[in-house]
């Protein structure tokens, strides 16, 4: 039914669908690297998560385990990790059985090393973080996958909390969800002098924006700056940026946040 709703979404808003009889996907894609690059960008594929899945990994220093609604991401990131992560053309899968995903969390509730046996973080309860290999707000418009993941959080009563990171702004369908302060959402942050590396993400002004919407909306809320690029005058740039941050969320009556400062490790199969 979830993949059904996604085709339907696209569909309605004038995207190509192309419905396969097996599920093995040949793009066909042309010989030159770069168009092969881009028609693979443009890709989304809806499929099946296999058992091996939906089978959760630790992701630390995270969160106690890895929620995969998705895997790829649209975006153009110079410094992307999944190019050096994901096997094969960088398209995009959205999983259709979704509720068959979120079903299997409680299985896992206490069981995690970073959050949930971990004195110092043991309030936060079981992390699941849902951006490691997606960012799901950005697929939000054509899934519906993060709302309705954040809407059966909100009802699960237990200490747990789901976590998602997201270089785009488009967070308005999150708004009115009945989300009972079970997710955070952190913006992913770069000073607006390295934006040249984020190719199809939202203007970080919108992304700060966005996070005032969310925090308003009573989300606990974070800031993650990554990569921390060591580029010429990058002190004045990340100063100006935490500035930036700290006066998007000025004034919001019980603010929750958190703040993540991650560096880049490049290796061989990302050159």
């Amino acid at each position: 039914m979830h993949g059904r709703a996604v085709l339907e979404r696209a569909a309605a808003q004038g995207v190509e669908i192309i419905e396969l009889p097996g599920d093995r996907l040949n793009l066909g894609l042309p010989d030159d690297p770069r168009r092969a690059y881009v028609e693979a960008k443009a890709t989304l594929a809806v499929v099946v998560a296999s058992p091996s899945k939906r089978r959760l990994q630790p992701i630390a220093p995270s969160a106690d385990w890895r929620v995969d609604l998705a895997e790829g991401c649209p975006a153009h990131c110079s410094y992307c990790y999944l190019a050096g992560s994901l096997k094969g053309p960088p398209i995009t899968r959205v999983y259709a059985n979704l509720d068959e995903i979120l079903d299997g969390l409680p299985a896992y509730l206490g069981q995690g090393t970073i959050t949930s046996r971990n004195a110092g973080r043991a309030h936060e309860g079981t992390t699941y973080e849902a951006s490691c290999y997606t960012d799901p707000l950005a697929l939000e418009p054509l899934t519906g996958s993060l709302s309705a993941a954040i809407a059966w959080f909100g009802r699960w009563e237990a200490e747990a909390q789901l976590r998602f990171t997201s270089k785009f702004a488009n967070v308005e369908p999150l708004l009115a969800l009945q989300h009972s302060g079970r997710t955070r959402i952190r913006a992913s942050v770069n000073p607006r002098a390295f934006a040249r590396f984020e190719g199809g993400t939202a203007p970080v002004a919108e992304r700060l924006a966005a996070l005032r919407r969310m925090a308003q909306a009573g989300y606990p809320v974070g800031l993650t700056i990554a990569p921390i690029i060591a580029a010429e005058g990058w002190e004045q740039a990340y100063g100006a940026l935490i500035d930036d941050a700290g006066e998007a969320l000025a004034g919001v009556a019980g603010l929750d946040l958190t703040v993540e400062l991650i560096t880049h490790r490049l290796n061989a199969r990302m050159i």
